[in-house]
């Protein structure tokens, strides 16, 4: 059997663009639509899940393809490159990020704001910080999420390899340690006196889940029907979410313990995919008409959504400072939404330049 790689599903483009712009917002702590109108807010999951589900959908097609085409070794030739760039991309947004937060550790009146977010390794002993991220094991705030993409990553040749012998049965161990982390509470340890954002020994589940799928997909050409009994399970799932988060704003019930994120609590697990199946299902046409500027924006926002989410992160920061600084504000909050366009903005002009154009797509490569 030969495979043929898929044309590019823009509903793929589309809906990272759209999960960039909620990561955005949803750091900018203080802003209302960061609070209301993101899928967190209403549901027991959030945009992180949908993205390492679909990050472990694309390396495992690709992997499948590589290792299809040219062997083994041809997937791990285009992997290897792939994990030692994230990784390259991880140490700047860290480095960027702790320059960024100490400069307003000492020019705002903000006591202690470095340390208060988990920078105060750095401080006293930044020999041993910056070696503790390199390990991926020393996560400040708001560095978690591109580790739990490498260790993932580690993961994918040994899940395909099992997939090729075993079938669907290479997807057990990867679910045995799911469970271990949900009855013994297994984790990996934290540096500097910070946690791991993402416990990696959870989080592998939806990479190696969205993997299966994306190999799925190139030997049957889609990752999976239209069921209507899955629909309605989904639709309930998803329903279940909006009625815990209405009760917990209501003080009824606290469901944090169901949507505990730092373990992948099971609710969030079922919410997620819950919401992935009904996107499938609600938007079945591969190839969606780009009619607008803010479509075909959201859809370059996607196609670059590492680099949005990297630069996102510095403009949310600064914009949680300001909210922390002066409390909501209409001002502040149009702040927000002219930060959602830049992003745009950014991602759409990194396409139209030729010359950021290559240089996006050499770190990609």
């Amino acid at each position: 059997m030969i495979l043929q790689r898929p044309p590019r599903d823009t509903r793929l483009d589309l809906l990272r663009g759209w999960l960039q712009l909620q990561i955005f917002v949803s750091h900018a702590h203080g802003s209302l639509i960061g609070a209301w109108l993101i899928t967190a807010a209403w549901g027991f999951s959030d945009s992180s899940e949908q993205f390492v589900y679909l990050s472990g959908f694309a390396l495992g097609s690709v992997f499948t393809l590589k290792a299809h085409r040219g062997g083994w070794r041809a997937g791990l030739l285009d992997l290897v490159p792939r994990i030692r760039r994230l990784w390259a991309t991880h140490m700047i947004v860290v480095c960027g990020m702790a320059a960024m937060v100490i400069a307003v550790n000492l020019s705002v009146p903000l006591p202690g704001e470095a340390r208060r977010l988990g920078w105060g390794w750095l401080l006293e002993a930044p020999w041993f910080a910056l070696p503790g991220a390199a390990t991926l094991l020393w996560q400040p705030n708001e560095m978690g999420i591109l580790p739990v993409f490498l260790w993932s990553m580690l993961l994918l040749p040994g899940f395909l390899w099992l997939v090729g012998r075993i079938g669907a049965w290479a997807l057990l161990p990867s679910l045995a340690l799911y469970g271990a982390v949900q009855a013994w509470g297994w984790h990996l340890p934290g540096l500097g006196g910070t946690e791991v954002e993402f416990n990696p020994l959870a989080w592998q589940l939806l990479f190696i889940l969205g993997a299966w799928f994306g190999r799925r997909a190139l030997f049957r050409g889609r990752a999976i029907g239209v069921n209507r009994w899955l629909l309605g399970g989904a639709g309930l799932v998803l329903l279940a979410g909006v009625l815990g988060r209405l009760a917990e704003q209501r003080g009824i019930y606290d469901i944090s313990a169901l949507a505990a994120k730092q373990d992948l609590a099971p609710a969030r697990v079922l919410h997620s995919l819950a919401l992935a199946y009904a996107v499938v299902c609600a938007f079945r046409v591969r190839e969606v008409a780009l009619r607008g500027a803010l479509s075909r924006a959201l859809a370059a926002a996607g196609r670059q959504s590492l680099h949005v989410f990297c630069v996102g992160l510095f403009l949310s920061y600064g914009l949680a400072v300001l909210f922390r600084l002066h409390g909501w504000s209409p001002w502040l909050e149009a702040l927000a939404v002219a930060g959602c366009c830049a992003l745009l903005g950014f991602a759409a002009l990194s396409e139209g330049t030729p010359g950021l154009t290559r240089a996006l797509k050499d770190s990609q490569k």
